[in-house]
């Protein structure tokens, strides 16, 4: 969509061309923050049985298997035994491209919403799913949204720098969303990118705004206040 608005040279919100194209390639978002020195979870490609056999080696288990080019978790599954791998990559293969298999990091999902230079407060996702698939996204009842999420504001504004480093490092722009784990630790792990999140009254962007005072029409403004189109 970004390119045919690029073609009519009609300006439009958000990130551009490449960065939307790579954030929804979770394998080359996360090739881009391992040069750059960004933490994000080992993974291994899967793309044949012995590669889901040297997985096994490398990773261990439990761990989780993505296609790098869906969104809405559509296609992911949990990996708590060893007999389990060759069944999810089979599921994740149906959704077409590349699949990887992720070390799973056990702690506490945040997601962080990005409006122009700001980060805005942060919020933290509880699901008694195993993760937060799209059951726990789209139809359950008892997926709760914490904002604000508890961490202090320290803790918090130093994650604000990880993230903006997370979301130009993709050359993203303007508005989207940075989702990631703190294990028990305390080190956060880059999940992904999402360059064109949810934007109903209910979702996460709005619901991240409305904490930082910012109403959903003002919100919207801000967002279309940032429109470009490079060829213009």
């Amino acid at each position: 969509m970004q390119g045919l608005l690029e073609v009519m040279k009609l300006p439009y919100t958000g990130s551009g061309v490449m960065a939307s194209s790579l954030a929804m390639d979770k394998l080359k978002t996360k090739l881009i923050w391992l040069a750059s020195g960004l933490p994000t979870p080992d993974f291994c490609t899967l793309d044949s049985k012995q590669s889901c056999d040297d997985a096994l080696k490398k990773l261990g288990v439990p761990l989780i298997v993505k296609p790098v080019l869906e969104g809405s978790s559509i296609g992911m599954s949990k990996v708590e035994k060893e007999n389990e791998l060759i069944p999810a990559w089979e599921k994740a293969q149906q959704c077409g491209g590349t699949v990887i298999a992720e070390k799973w990091i056990e702690g506490a999902e945040y997601t962080a919403a990005i409006l122009g230079d700001d980060v805005l407060p942060m919020i933290k996702l509880e699901t008694p799913h195993q993760f937060y698939d799209y059951d726990a996204k789209y139809e359950a009842n008892d997926t709760q949204y914490i904002c604000p999420c508890g961490l202090s504001l320290e803790d918090e504004a130093k994650l604000a720098i990880l993230m903006k480093k997370a979301f130009s490092t993709v050359n993203a722009r303007a508005w989207g969303r940075v989702d990631f784990i703190i294990d028990a630790e305390n080190n956060p792990w880059l999940i992904e990118v999402n360059t064109v999140p949810g934007m109903t009254d209910h979702s996460l962007v709005p619901m991240a705004a409305k904490q930082a005072g910012i109403n959903f029409g003002e919100l919207v403004l801000q967002i279309l206040s940032a429109a470009e189109c490079t060829n213009c």
